[in-house]
């Protein structure tokens, strides 16, 4: 039977099973059902109900259990279908606009958005900056460390900082620095980062007679500046929280999943496919990365600015997790690091 044929009465009992495992984090037998009184149907036409969808794929029945528990195509059923969304509750919000609105700096931001999300949901809170290279050139400015060492502040449009120390292998003095700076900061303004590198490249390929000893020296120095190696570009906090969940109570499974959070590749894989598709993702089970662990879903939401999609920010959890509250809070959360960003 396709999804779509599901009867009413079966698809609002999916929905209670999900909601009742989410909740008591149990097996959910016949009897919890008709308890609830949501149903007028006797324990016998429940069990059938719950029997038809453990034969569809939709739920499936614990060893040594009589009550069952979702499956992942019974949750992903019940995400796309099912679930009644939440709105944020007014102090959430609050916490959130608090904990965001007031910090100086991208880098802060994007760690606030990590922290306030784990301390919402109790679940890892995840984001994926921004590519080094996607930032658009603002300016540039030079601090000497020593005679011989550098260090270049690179400041894109969307507030994203950069620095970058190197050693010098020419003389310049602390004028021809302040001067390169504004050669440069002329040159690159409103550039990608990445198209920056490359007109520096073109200017240095001219006819070295065109420019005069200092123009050399700037280019010199844009060069090196932007050569930027990139960054970690996945912040994570609250791992600890799965310790918390009983079904990630068997060793190897908590080891297999923390050994998935390690290989940051593989979370930076999957948190590009949110980027590149510019639209909310919740993957359930083998839908992620964290196949080997099992029991884990990502909801992921893109954040950027009215010209660009800069990355992503999200939950890591149990599939049992709150659907209803979890996926608001992540979308309003990247609604409002994107109105922040516009004004960093």
């Amino acid at each position: 039977m396709p999804d779509d044929d599901l009867g009413e009465r079966e698809k609002e009992v999916l929905r209670a099973v999900v909601q009742e495992y989410i909740t008591t984090g149990g097996p959910v037998g016949s009897q919890q059902l008709t308890r609830r009184g949501e149903f007028e149907v006797s324990s016998a036409t429940m069990r059938n109900v719950l029997a038809d969808l453990e034969a569809l794929g939709f739920l499936e029945k614990p060893h040594t259990s009589a009550g069952r528990v979702p499956t992942d195509r019974g949750y992903r059923f019940y995400v796309d279908t099912l679930v009644k969304l939440r709105d944020p509750a007014p102090r959430d919000r609050e916490l959130i606009h608090a904990g965001l609105v007031h910090e100086s700096s991208l880098d802060d931001v994007l760690s606030e958005a990590s922290r306030v999300l784990h301390s919402l949901t109790r679940h890892a809170g995840v984001v994926l900056t921004p590519r080094p290279d996607a930032a658009v050139f603002q300016r540039i400015e030079f601090l000497r460390l020593r005679e011989n060492r550098v260090l270049a502040i690179l400041v894109g449009q969307n507030g994203q900082v950069h620095n970058k120390a190197f050693n010098l292998d020419f003389p310049v003095t602390s004028d021809e620095l302040v001067k390169a700076s504004n050669y440069l900061s002329e040159l690159l303004h409103q550039v990608p980062l990445e198209e920056a590198r490359e007109r520096i490249r073109a200017e240095m390929d001219q006819e070295q007679a065109l420019y005069n000893a200092l123009t050399a020296k700037a280019l010199r120095l844009g060069a090196a500046a932007t050569d930027l190696q990139a960054p970690e570009r996945v912040l994570i906090e609250g791992t600890g929280s799965f310790l918390e969940q009983p079904e990630f109570a068997d060793v190897e499974r908590i080891r297999a999943l923390f050994r998935a959070l390690d290989e940051k590749h593989k979370l930076l894989h999957l948190l590009d496919r949110v980027q590149r598709t510019r639209e909310m993702h919740v993957f359930i089970g083998a839908e992620s990365e964290f196949s080997a662990a099992g029991d884990v879903t990502v909801i992921a939401s893109p954040y950027g600015t009215a010209e660009a999609v800069l990355g992503t920010v999200g939950v890591i959890g149990p599939t049992r997790m709150d659907y209803r509250r979890v996926i608001p809070l992540v979308n309003f959360t990247a609604q409002v690091l994107s109105s922040v960003l516009e004004k960093v």
